[in-house]
């Protein structure tokens, strides 16, 4: 009689981990706001870049504390965002969303932006700006 063939044990699934990503520049006046409409049940980490601000950007993203690094002087948008991905794949990110600290985008969307990511699109961004006259804020997945 032959032996069972012992069935395998599912692997538990671990929710992947979900790191906002903030270059910021001088966004000292709408870093909080933006910050506190971040849907926190969907982010496990919070990293701001700030490069090179001289207003209050380090003080706002310290009280709110948020993971910061630091740029000695501006180095601009691309470095910036370099940044930013290069600190969050450190801190284990399986998702990165980039949130603007100036308000740009609704922060409030980081779900839907996950969402369409875990239906397996790779990249996903607000269709417009608030500041658009308007335009549409939900997510377009590509």
């Amino acid at each position: 009689m032959a032996e069972p063939t012992p069935t395998p044990k599912a692997m538990p699934t671990r929710a992947p981990k979900v790191v906002v990503v903030m270059p910021a520049y001088n966004a000292g006046r709408t870093l909080r706001m933006t910050y506190e409409e971040l849907p926190k049940d969907t982010v496990n980490l919070v990293i701001l870049v700030d490069d090179g601000s001289t207003d209050t950007t380090l003080e706002v993203a310290r009280d709110l504390g948020l993971e910061i690094f630091v740029h000695d002087r501006n180095y601009g948008y691309g470095a910036n965002q370099k940044t930013c991905y290069t600190e969050a794949l450190r801190a284990g990110a399986d998702i990165v969303v980039m949130v603007h600290p100036d308000y740009q985008y609704d922060p409030t969307l980081v779900p839907q932006i996950i969402s369409s990511w875990a239906r397996g699109s790779r990249v996903a961004a607000p269709r417009s700006s608030r500041a658009c006259p308007g335009g549409s804020s939900s997510p377009t997945a590509s």
